[in-house]
């Protein structure tokens, strides 16, 4: 039987007694209907995992003993931020969910010229909040211990400065998806321990934004001969990496 899986705010510590959060607590009790000595898997994102057995469902909430932590990790060796433009909500939702199941390190939000959704510095910060309890959920699913951290920016420059800064010390590679480029995502791979990945709005990257990328030492690549939706290329390109330079075939 599989165990379910909790994300509890750090830290977490074997040997203690803890009531889980009020969000978690009506997951297990109310959805899952769980009862005392069932058995979970609880992370704090610190690394690891714990087990734990539920000792009391009251009204403030389900109370669990945390037992012993295991230094389990499924992370890819490749790390890959990507760099997605905004998207539609429900779009920008999906590139999250499925790009943290797709082992990406990290993501940067940034608003693109031609994007159809444009939010300031207070939207920006609450849809970060919220991809972030999306991401939690894929890692809940997943079986990763780590959340990507998301961050979100105003435009393609000071997301490639924030790319270059989280890669710094290593070997670095820079992908931009462009689906008129002249070369391919596998004829550019090369070994590296860090890739940044670019991908445009629905509109696609404007002139001014593609010479920016370049100029940050930005190659632009393509997925084969058909155009992906904004949705599509990232994961696309997402799974393509893994399989070629990552964890997909181990």
């Amino acid at each position: 039987m599989r165990l379910t899986r909790c994300y509890v705010p750090p830290p977490l510590a074997a040997g203690e007694t803890r009531l889980l959060p009020e969000q978690v607590s009506t997951h297990v009790a109310r959805v899952l209907r769980a009862r005392a000595g069932e058995a979970l898997t609880l992370f704090d994102g610190r690394g690891g995992e714990f087990d734990a057995t539920i000792v009391e469902l009251g009204r403030r909430g389900v109370s669990v003993r945390i037992d012993a932590h295991h230094a389990i990790e499924r992370e890819s060796p490749l790390r890959v931020t990507l760099l997605q433009a905004l998207a539609r909500a429900e779009r920008m939702d999906l590139i999250v969910q499925k790009a943290t199941e797709l082992g990406v390190a990290s993501i940067v939000a940034w608003s693109a010229g031609r994007s159809v959704v444009q939010l300031d510095g207070a939207g920006l910060a609450r849809r970060c909040e919220h991809w972030r309890a999306v991401a939690i959920n894929a890692c809940e699913q997943c079986g990763r211990n780590q959340v990507p951290p998301i961050v979100a920016v105003n435009d393609l420059a000071s997301a490639c400065a924030h790319a270059a800064t989280e890669a710094a010390g290593s070997a670095y590679l820079r992908l931009l998806l462009a689906p008129e480029a002249i070369q391919t995502l596998p004829s550019l791979l090369r070994p590296a321990s860090s890739i940044s990945l670019a991908v445009g709005p629905e509109g696609g990257f404007s002139d001014e934004e593609l010479a920016l990328a370049q100029r940050h030492g930005f190659e632009s690549c393509r997925l084969g001969p058909r155009v992906l939706r904004a949705e599509t290329a990232p994961l696309a390109a997402l799974a393509a990496i893994q399989a070629l330079a990552g964890d997909f075939l181990q």
